[in-house]
Protein backbone atom coordinates (compact mmCIF):
# COMPACT_ATOMS: atom_id res chain seq x y z
CA UNK A 1 0.00 0.00 0.00
CA UNK A 2 1.31 3.54 -1.17
CA UNK A 3 2.08 5.80 2.06
CA UNK A 4 0.36 8.98 2.23
CA UNK A 5 3.68 10.71 0.82
CA UNK A 6 3.68 8.79 -2.04
CA UNK A 7 -0.31 9.25 -2.89
CA UNK A 8 0.53 13.06 -2.70
CA UNK A 9 3.54 13.05 -4.97
CA UNK A 10 1.21 11.20 -7.25
CA UNK A 11 -1.21 13.76 -7.04
CA UNK A 12 1.55 16.40 -7.38
CA UNK A 13 2.40 14.70 -10.32
CA UNK A 14 -1.51 14.96 -12.00
CA UNK A 15 -2.18 18.33 -10.92
CA UNK A 16 1.03 19.54 -12.63
CA UNK A 17 0.29 17.68 -15.86
CA UNK A 18 -3.15 19.41 -16.02
CA UNK A 19 -1.67 22.85 -15.51
CA UNK A 20 0.31 21.98 -18.60
CA UNK A 21 -2.56 21.39 -20.28
CA UNK A 22 -4.26 24.52 -19.40
CA UNK A 23 -1.50 26.43 -20.05
CA UNK A 24 -1.40 25.37 -23.93
CA UNK A 25 -4.44 25.88 -24.32
CA UNK A 26 -3.96 29.16 -22.96
CA UNK A 27 -1.16 29.65 -25.37
CA UNK A 28 -3.42 28.69 -28.46
CA UNK A 29 -6.68 30.28 -27.48
CA UNK A 30 -4.60 33.65 -26.86
CA UNK A 31 -2.79 33.49 -30.45
CA UNK A 32 -6.68 32.33 -31.93
CA UNK A 33 -8.38 35.80 -30.34
CA UNK A 34 -4.86 37.83 -30.43
CA UNK A 35 -4.79 38.58 -26.30
CA UNK A 36 -1.07 39.60 -26.95
CA UNK A 37 -1.25 41.00 -23.33
CA UNK A 38 -2.34 37.24 -21.92
CA UNK A 39 0.03 35.70 -23.84
CA UNK A 40 2.98 37.04 -22.52
CA UNK A 41 1.58 35.21 -19.27
CA UNK A 42 2.67 32.03 -20.82
CA UNK A 43 6.28 32.23 -21.42
CA UNK A 44 9.19 32.37 -19.00
CA UNK A 45 10.73 35.60 -19.61
CA UNK A 46 13.66 34.26 -21.21
CA UNK A 47 11.79 31.19 -23.37
CA UNK A 48 12.55 30.30 -27.07
CA UNK A 49 10.42 29.38 -29.75
CA UNK A 50 11.80 27.61 -32.97
CA UNK A 51 8.50 27.50 -35.68
CA UNK A 52 10.59 26.51 -38.80
CA UNK A 53 13.58 27.31 -41.02
CA UNK A 54 14.32 30.97 -39.91
CA UNK A 55 11.60 32.04 -37.28
CA UNK A 56 13.78 31.12 -34.08
CA UNK A 57 13.28 33.89 -31.33
CA UNK A 58 14.41 34.30 -27.66
CA UNK A 59 13.16 36.40 -25.14
CA UNK A 60 9.24 36.35 -24.20
CA UNK A 61 8.91 39.65 -26.08
CA UNK A 62 10.32 38.34 -29.24
CA UNK A 63 8.19 35.39 -29.63
CA UNK A 64 5.04 37.62 -28.85
CA UNK A 65 6.14 40.56 -31.30
CA UNK A 66 6.83 37.69 -33.72
CA UNK A 67 3.00 36.46 -33.82
CA UNK A 68 1.72 39.54 -33.24
CA UNK A 69 3.31 40.62 -36.50
CA UNK A 70 2.55 37.66 -38.73
CA UNK A 71 -0.92 36.90 -37.34
CA UNK A 72 -2.00 39.93 -35.48
CA UNK A 73 -4.05 41.62 -38.67
CA UNK A 74 -7.65 41.89 -38.18
CA UNK A 75 -8.38 40.55 -41.52
CA UNK A 76 -5.79 37.36 -40.56
CA UNK A 77 -8.12 34.42 -39.35
CA UNK A 78 -6.24 31.80 -36.96
CA UNK A 79 -7.84 28.52 -35.30
CA UNK A 80 -5.07 25.59 -33.56
CA UNK A 81 -6.39 22.47 -32.17
CA UNK A 82 -3.93 20.31 -30.17
CA UNK A 83 -4.52 16.93 -28.61
CA UNK A 84 -2.53 13.55 -27.90
CA UNK A 85 -0.68 14.91 -25.17
CA UNK A 86 2.27 13.38 -24.01
CA UNK A 87 3.69 15.19 -20.73
CA UNK A 88 6.16 14.33 -18.31
CA UNK A 89 7.08 15.72 -15.49
CA UNK A 90 10.95 15.68 -14.97
CA UNK A 91 11.42 17.43 -11.84
CA UNK A 92 9.58 19.64 -9.08
CA UNK A 93 9.90 22.78 -11.56
CA UNK A 94 10.63 21.12 -15.05
CA UNK A 95 8.46 19.38 -17.46
CA UNK A 96 8.62 18.35 -21.08
CA UNK A 97 5.62 17.91 -23.43
CA UNK A 98 5.02 16.85 -27.06
CA UNK A 99 1.42 17.52 -28.74
CA UNK A 100 0.15 17.07 -31.69
CA UNK A 101 -0.97 20.05 -33.90
CA UNK A 102 -3.69 20.58 -36.94
CA UNK A 103 -4.03 24.82 -37.49
CA UNK A 104 -6.09 26.73 -40.08
CA UNK A 105 -4.44 30.26 -40.60
CA UNK A 106 -6.64 32.01 -43.07
CA UNK A 107 -5.14 35.15 -44.79
CA UNK A 108 -7.32 37.43 -46.47
CA UNK A 109 -8.61 37.88 -49.29
CA UNK A 110 -7.34 34.82 -50.72
CA UNK A 111 -5.21 32.62 -49.00
CA UNK A 112 -5.54 29.94 -46.46
CA UNK A 113 -3.24 27.46 -45.12
CA UNK A 114 -3.83 23.89 -43.25
CA UNK A 115 -1.05 22.64 -40.81
CA UNK A 116 -0.54 19.72 -39.56
CA UNK A 117 2.72 18.43 -37.10
CA UNK A 118 3.88 18.50 -33.53
CA UNK A 119 4.82 20.69 -30.85
CA UNK A 120 7.90 19.74 -28.55
CA UNK A 121 8.06 21.96 -25.89
CA UNK A 122 9.79 22.28 -22.61
CA UNK A 123 8.27 24.06 -19.52
CA UNK A 124 9.60 25.65 -16.17
CA UNK A 125 7.79 26.24 -12.73
CA UNK A 126 8.25 29.94 -11.77
CA UNK A 127 6.47 30.72 -8.25
CA UNK A 128 4.68 27.70 -8.58
CA UNK A 129 3.37 28.49 -12.16
CA UNK A 130 3.80 26.83 -14.86
CA UNK A 131 5.54 28.54 -18.11
CA UNK A 132 6.75 27.76 -21.53
CA UNK A 133 10.48 28.27 -21.26
CA UNK A 134 10.68 26.34 -24.87
CA UNK A 135 8.81 25.89 -27.84
CA UNK A 136 9.39 24.11 -31.48
CA UNK A 137 7.03 23.46 -33.79
CA UNK A 138 7.46 20.91 -36.89
CA UNK A 139 5.52 20.56 -39.93
CA UNK A 140 4.67 17.55 -41.23
CA UNK A 141 2.18 18.26 -43.86
CA UNK A 142 0.57 21.40 -45.37
CA UNK A 143 -2.08 22.51 -48.30
CA UNK A 144 -2.57 25.95 -49.49
CA UNK A 145 -6.06 25.71 -51.16
CA UNK A 146 -7.45 29.33 -51.92
CA UNK A 147 -10.79 30.63 -50.32
CA UNK A 148 -13.06 33.01 -51.19
CA UNK A 149 -13.59 34.23 -47.65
Amino acid sequence: MATIAELEARIRVLEDIEAIKGLKAKYWRCVDRKLWKDLADVFAPSATADYGPNLQFEGRKAIIQFLKDSLGADSTITVHGGHNAEIEITGKTSARGIWALNDIVVMQPNMKRIGWGYYEDEYVKVKGQWKKKSTKMTTVLEEWPTTSQ
